[in-house]
């Protein structure tokens, strides 16, 4: 969903530094994976065909931070008071 963000911290010896992933257009996610001691973060579109990826070495990374969009539900609440 657009607005899906992940922020990476990652060490860069006497410092950090912090990066961001962000779904750029409505129907885009942020997805996450870690592989052979790397950490994967890409754009996705609906298809599943990655549009941005960024990798960083496992141990190098402090902080993974995911910020999703919160998503509404489908099904409408029931009226209160109602039965």
């Amino acid at each position: 969903m657009k607005g899906d963000r992940v922020e990476i911290v990652v060490d860069a010896g006497d410092t950090t530094r912090t990066y961001e992933v962000t779904a750029t257009r409505a129907g885009r996610r942020v997805e996450t994976a870690v592989r052979r001691g790397v950490v994967e973060v890409s754009e996705v579109t609906r298809s599943g065909t990655a549009v941005r990826t960024a990798r960083f070495m496992a141990t190098r990374v402090l902080a993974l931070v995911e910020h999703p969009v919160p998503r509404e539900d489908p099904t409408p609440a029931a009226a209160p008071g109602a039965a």
